[in-house]
């Protein structure tokens, strides 16, 4: 934890000045949706593409904050406030971290690298915290604004820190350097993320180097050979590899994986070792790697190596949320707690529960160096700074600590009692995170409070989904507002979960197919405006009682419209539909000269936008009659607008329209399929982010001699033994027939299995003759590594199609990123 630092000190660090009172801070917050004590911290308002902290300064102050990081000029003196002016926040921000950083003289461990980063800090801390008191990243906050926020928190009991440093594009890397100023580096590999920004994987492993220019060592993998040509440049650290090769620090003289195990024998410096790795998959075992070399290096002993790396657990770096009992949510991050990731899933709880009661479920935060007194206190502080309104605490430290907590807390020893005495959600609706140290077993409580279904789950990366908004956004500009395509289930992702997500992004608008997906929405809390898209005739008191608005698309719609203005003052607005060649909904150009007669007369009836449909935005070979339709849009809508005297909205453009045709984007455009990941080209897909995930689990492995046949219809007949595994999805659940007969696979340990015999109504069977697997492992249909648009191309449609005929039997489960 920081110690606090004076204002006047954070003036003089950042090159500022201070206007107001002298006060001590202790917490640095750059997103006013987070929960804080506005006593001891400084809002730092940063300016960004899609935001500036400024325009909430105002709201702060109702809240109590009174310190404020600020632009010199922007902000007018208010009294009370104590303002730190610089020139630039954000680079402000990082020379306070830095500063921050060199009043401590601990060893500092910096990870960098295309994958692993957040899996080897995690694993770090899981080897090292008993010896070690260690400030670390809290979950992946390794960017420009995430390293010297978590620098921050550096404090003078700690003996040890971990932090992360990732980047996107050239030149990021040197601000980060100068912040985590680690001594010693660990360099995890190169691999395609975030390559967009860099000519080759070559530049982009030389700027990442940079982070270890004065480190004292560097430990990474030497048969990475673009890794070691990038630290080979570096003039100062020395290198400590390890390899299977030879020739390294540390050498891998045998290897072999069984079931879910990797049998290991290491030599460093002469000394051989034995160790267990409870993972098989290339992934951890290189992760675990970078550990031990650390562990090394840090003089531990091969025999403490090998008791500790036995014991690593998987790291969840994403934070579930699932369907709950009584009609709750649940936010399941029962496998970790400190402080730091206490007040991310603090800001999450915030962020779902959009108005619903929130519950906390919180074991004891164990070795974290503080004194109960003040731990406690700070833990009752962040809860009451995040409104929860009911806790309930699980360990001995918050049963002897409930005084400082709400009379209305409960308290138990252990997960056992609590669940005798709660075997489900005391509180209906609500919504419940679920947050504790492992050894505490809190996930039996989110088991037993979860809305069972099978093991086949969609899950909803809202990270990426994050990525995908804000692409769009810089791409089409601050003027141009973005309505968020939520109909069908949220394109087969869940529409009131992404409508709350989109609503807490702050997008313009959301978009529904049919009332009854508008009135479900405003039913779960959710206030962004809403417009109904398809024409299934709907009482325009129902619109009116649901705050609902819709499309106009021919006289009948128009005429009910009018009359119902007539007569309601505050009528719903509504929205023009054009045909401009979709030939679906919408006046036709022979149309508009009637619609203008009745507009003429209209005083009451306020038009909230003028839109149409590109009909193959998305095709090169069609870009003439896009153009076609955009002019005829523009002429249509201005013809509009002069008789109704007043500027509506216009909106034309989908997601391949908005980033092919930039007149096309008007002030207003309606993304879907971009926003999950599919982007226009080749070349936009590349910085998208897949959003979904569809797996499932290994029910049985067994083996099937040849000549046996396998599925229905007895038709499938073995050539060979095969081993088969079976899986419980099947049509019902949305998964095509037309996939069986090995026209289809899914992925098992990151080898392909293919589908064998008929896909039956709730399960089928894969090959995985030459997959080492067991039941209990998962299968996946598509993911980050194999994304839907490959799964749509066996399927022989498209991805909309492939993600909407996903049965909601199928659970969806919503991960957030750290």
């Amino acid at each position: 934890m920081s110690q606090g630092r004076l204002l006047s000190e954070i003036a003089a660090a950042t090159g500022g000045v201070l206007q107001g009172a002298e006060r001590r801070i202790e917490h640095l917050s750059i997103d006013t949706r987070q929960p804080f004590d506005p006593e001891d911290t400084l809002f730092v308002a940063l300016r960004g593409k899609h935001h500036d902290g400024h325009q909430y300064i105002e709201e702060l102050r109702q809240r109590g904050v009174r310190c404020f990081l600020v632009q010199r000029g922007v902000v007018p003196p208010n009294e009370g406030d104590s303002l730190v002016e610089v020139d630039n926040t954000l680079e402000a921000l990082q020379a306070l971290a830095a500063w921050h950083r060199a009043q401590f003289n601990l060893p500092v461990i910096g990870i960098t690298g295309s994958n692993g980063k957040t899996v080897v800090k995690e694993w770090l801390q899981q080897l090292l915290g008993q010896d070690e008191r260690i400030v670390r990243s809290p979950g992946s906050w390794n960017s420009q604004v995430g390293v010297p926020l978590s620098v921050w928190e550096i404090g003078s009991e700690d003996t040890l820190g971990i932090f992360e440093a990732g980047i996107s594009e050239p030149g990021e890397m040197a601000a980060l350097a100068h912040i985590i100023a680690p001594d010693i580096g660990i360099f995890t590999n190169v691999g395609p993320a975030h390559s967009a920004g860099f000519s080759s994987d070559e530049a982009k492993a030389r700027e990442k180097a940079l982070l270890f220019s004065h480190a004292k060592t560097v430990v990474y993998c030497a048969d990475h050979s673009i890794v070691q040509a990038a630290l080979a440049q570096l003039k100062g650290p020395e290198l400590r590899a390890w390899s299977r090769e030879g020739g390294s620090y540390v050498h891998i003289l045998y290897e072999k994986t069984e079931g879910t195990e990797t049998h290991l024998t290491i030599a460093c410096e002469g000394k051989e070792t034995e160790v267990l790795l409870p993972f098989s998959d290339s992934a951890s075992v290189e992760n675990a790697l970078h550990c031990i070399t650390v562990m090394y290096l840090l003089g531990r002993s091969g025999k403490a190596i090998a008791n500790g790396v036995r014991q690593l657990r998987p790291v969840s770096m994403r934070l579930e949320m699932l369907p709950g009992l009584n009609n709750g949510t649940l936010l399941n991050d029962a496998y970790s707690n400190d402080l730091s990731s206490l007040t991310i899933a603090l800001s999450q709880l915030a962020r779902t529960a959009a108005g619903r009661l929130k519950t906390v479920v919180l074991s004891d935060i164990v070795e974290s160096g503080e004194g109960p007194m003040e731990l406690y206190a700070r833990i009752a502080a962040l809860l009451r700074a995040a409104e929860v309104d009911q806790l309930i605490g699980v360990g001995p430290l918050m049963q002897a600590h409930a005084s400082m907590f709400p009379a209305s807390s409960r308290f138990y020893s252990d997960a056992d009692q609590l669940l005798r005495a709660l075997p489900y959600p005391p509180e209906n609706g609500a919504v419940t995170l679920v947050k504790g140290a492992r050894h505490f077993g809190l996930e039996r409580v989110v088991e037993r409070w979860e809305e069972r279904t099978h093991g086949t789950v969609m899950e909803v990366d809202t990270e990426a989904l994050r990525h995908n908004l804000n692409h769009y956004r810089e791409l089409c500009g601050p003027e141009v507002r973005i309505m968020a395509m939520v109909k069908a289930g949220g394109y087969g992702s869940g529409a009131v979960e992404l409508a709350r997500f989109f609503a807490h992004e702050q997008v313009a608008w959301l978009g529904v197919a049919y009332a009854d997906e508008g009135i479900e929405l405003r039913r779960q809390g959710i206030r962004t405006p809403v417009l109904v898209m398809n024409p299934e005739p709907v009482p325009m008191e129902t619109l009116h009682r649901y705050h609902l608005e819709a499309e106009v698309y021919d006289q009948r719609s128009l005429k009910a419209a009018l009359h119902f203005a007539e007569h309601v003052p505050d009528a719903p607005a509504v929205h023009i539909k054009l045909d401009t060649g979709m030939h679906r909904l919408g006046f036709m150009p022979a149309e508009i000269p009637d619609l203008l007669e009745a507009l003429r007369g209209n005083r009451k009836l306020r038009i909230a936008s003028i839109l149409s449909h590109l009909a193959a935005s998305e095709d090169p070979q069609q870009d003439a009659f896009t153009r076609e339709q955009i002019d005829l849009f523009r002429s249509l809508a201005a013809t509009i607008t002069d008789v109704i005297g007043y500027q509506p909205l216009l909106h034309l453009a989908n997601s391949a329209g908005a980033t092919r045709f930039p007149e096309a984007r008007f002030n207003m455009v309606r993304l879907g399929i971009g926003l999950h990941g599919i982007g226009a080209n080749a070349e936009e897909t590349a910085l998208l982010l897949p959003v979904e995930t569809l797996r499932t689990v290994i029910a049985q492995v067994k083996d099937v001699p040849a000549g046996d046949s396998v599925s229905y219809g007895h038709k499938t007949r073995l050539d060979t033994p095969t081993r088969i595994a079976v899986l419980p999805i099947g049509y019902a659940d949305g998964l095509s027939r037309r996939l069986g007969e090995g026209r289809g696979r899914v992925w098992i340990n990151g080898h392909e299995a293919p589908f064998v015999g008929a896909i039956c109504m709730d399960m089928c069977m894969v090959d995985v003759t030459r997959i080492a697997c067991a039941p209990g492992d998962d299968a996946f249909l598509f993911s980050v590594d194999h994304p839907v648009q490959e799964y749509a191309r066996d399927l022989g449609t498209i991805p909309y199609e492939a993600l909407t005929s996903i049965s909601p039997r199928v659970k969806r489960v919503f991960v957030h990123g750290g």
